[in-house]
Formats: structure tokens, sequence, C-alpha cells
């Protein structure tokens, strides 16, 4: 038998004990890295069907020159009530929630805008949003609260009903051209 077979095979048993304890460290550290990182808050569970609705919102904190559109969109998703938060700046370029980070949704320059989730209604949820407009970031402390009893149809938001009016402008104008064709042709 050959004399150098045993100290191969513990050589061998040695590196495989060496990567399962490499390995089962690597593990844990992962484990502990995950456990540290900020898990995103479960949004409240709402009664209503998926689909888009109003909801009326009152923001408090900051130095009251930001605000943001009320009532604001409602995002029902499986249940869960997101907010699609629309801002009177265009300096707000993310938002944490129990340190989860939101990012900007605004791509065009205009102002900024951002999905998050609905944590507690009826009652004030902290939030922190990240102001550029001072000529460097600062992350302000801001209260929301969403009325759940305000609940209604997406129609009540200002841009919704902005984008009412225009459609009715556009078939007002379109009607009206047909109608000037016709009176036009039928004069000739």
């Amino acid at each position: 038998m050959n004399q150098g077979y045993p100290k191969r095979l513990f050589m061998a048993a040695l590196m495989i004990i060496c990567s399962l304890c490499v390995s089962r460290t690597m593990l844990f550290s992962a484990q502990a890295i995950a456990a540290s990182e900020p898990q995103a808050s479960k949004p409240v569970s709402v009664a209503y069907a998926d689909g888009e609705y109003s909801i009326e919102v009152n923001m408090t904190g900051g130095s009251g020159r930001a605000s943001i559109s009320s009532p604001t969109l409602l995002i029902v998703e499986d249940g869960y009530a997101y907010a699609r938060l629309l801002w009177s700046s265009i300096y707000y370029d993310y938002m944490l929630i129990d340190g989860v980070r939101y990012e900007n949704l605004t791509t065009d320059g205009g102002n900024s805008e951002f999905v998050i989730p609905i944590t507690v209604m009826d009652d004030a949820m902290t939030v922190i949003a990240d102001t550029t407009a001072m000529g460097h970031p600062v992350e302000i402390e801001y209260k929301l609260t969403f009325y759940r009893d305000t609940i209604a149809s997406k129609s009540q938001i200002p841009q919704e009903a902005a984008k009412r009016v225009l459609i009715i402008a556009l078939c007002i104008i379109i009607f009206g051209g047909i109608l000037n064709h016709i009176l036009k042709k039928r004069n000739q």
C-alpha cells in the first residue's frame, strides 16, 4: 500500500472540513446581513377590489413649503393599500419608510412622485423625504395620515379631473372640426 495515501486522505478530509466551515460562516454572515437590512413594511389591507381609487391624506412636518396632492391616488393590489404621492416640488429624490428606500418615479423633470405602502390608516405614519432644494441633500421627517373613510373613485383626484376636461375639450374640438367641414361642403 502506498504510504502517501493516508496523508492524501487526511489532507482531502481536512480540505472538505475547511470548505464546510467557510461555507457555513459565509451562510451565517449572509443571514446576518439580510437580517440587518430593513424589510419593507407591510401595507394595510383594505376591503376594496384591486384597482385605483382616491384617498384624502394630510401631511405635517417639514418647513411647510412643500406639500403633497390630496386627495391622492390609492392603489389596491392583492387587497393591500399603496399611495402614489405627488409632491409640489421637483427636488425630492427618495423617501424612506421604516428604513426602506423608495425612489422618485418622475423622469421628465416634473414634480416628484412616489409609490409607497400605506402602513397605517387614520393615524400618523412617519416618513422621511430627502430634498435637494437647499443645495445639498437633507432628509426631512413628515407625518402622513390617510383617512380610510375618504376612499372614493379616482375621479376625485385633481389630475384625473384635469384629464377628463382635456378629453372633453378634445372631443368638442374634433366634433367642431367635423361639423365645420360638413357645413363648408354643403355650402359649396
